[in-house]
């Protein structure tokens, strides 16, 4: 079997000294490919580095999350064009975050409008962090639909219906991680309801640990466990779950 994990972040600080170790326990298990998420420009340069050096296996995307979106900004967004010529695979993490507060809300919305915009222009796939801030995003996504984007919601957290809607403006997949594994969770009736085709597998390595290895470190290497939820969810064959996911993966992100 084959897996791709759609977001993970080997450059974490919790990986310092650990990066091969890391990507051997992944391809051991089947993870051939790994997708990069990019925070700021404070990481940039080494995970494009590491992708380099894993050409194949790690993939960079290039973008400016939500958590770092403060006054300044532009200057971060000004940052992001040299590495387009790095030919990275999608334009993200990206998105709205107003778990923490709302002091940047304004300067989050336009720092997504931007980001959808180079998206476009370089033709490349979104991926999006979104949480406790669906109306607005919902609105953005609307006023956007002349952009014909294309991307995955990674680590979704809303409903299917609100995922449908979103469909009606972009061309939206869903990552689905280790949240899907634990108690109460809602995003099993979820991933009941989605089609497979709109479905594909991440980590948010390190965070975000599935059942039963909740409370340690995640990896790439968790993502069977991840699939394997899935399967039973749908009712499917872990080899189904893996096929379809890569499928969806490798087409989505041109892999």
């Amino acid at each position: 079997m084959r897996f791709v994990d759609t977001h993970t972040h080997i450059c974490d600080e919790a990986f310092n000294g650990e990066r091969e170790a890391f990507l051997d326990r992944a391809l051991a298990v089947g993870v051939s490919k790994m997708l990069q998420a990019d925070i700021d420009s404070s990481e940039r340069e080494d995970m494009f580095a590491e992708c380099k050096a894993y050409p194949g296996v790690l993939f960079p995307m290039l973008g400016l999350y939500p958590g770092s979106v403060a006054k300044d900004w532009q200057k971060e967004i000004a940052l992001l064009e040299p590495w387009f010529k790095e030919n990275p695979v999608a334009v993200g993490e990206i998105g709205l975050d107003y778990h923490y507060g709302a002091d940047f809300k304004d300067e989050q919305k336009e720092a997504l409008r931007v980001q959808f915009e180079l998206a476009a222009e370089h033709d490349l796939p979104v991926n999006i962090h979104l949480r406790d801030a669906t109306e607005d995003f919902v609105n953005i996504v609307k006023d956007c639909a002349h952009l014909h984007l294309r991307g995955n919601l990674h680590a979704y957290s809303g409903s299917s219906e609100t995922f449908m809607q979103l469909r009606q403006y972009a061309d939206f997949s869903l990552g689905i991680g280790g949240v899907v594994t634990f108690k109460n969770a809602k995003l099993p009736q979820v991933v009941k309801d989605v089609p497979l085709e709109f479905i594909l597998l991440e980590t948010d390595a390190p965070y975000l640990t599935p059942v039963p290895l909740r409370g340690s470190r995640n990896e790439s290497a968790n993502i069977p466990l991840i699939a394997a939820k899935v399967a039973e969810i749908k009712g499917l064959s872990i080899e189904k779950i893996a096929e379809a996911t890569t499928t969806n993966a490798e087409k989505l992100f041109a892999i």
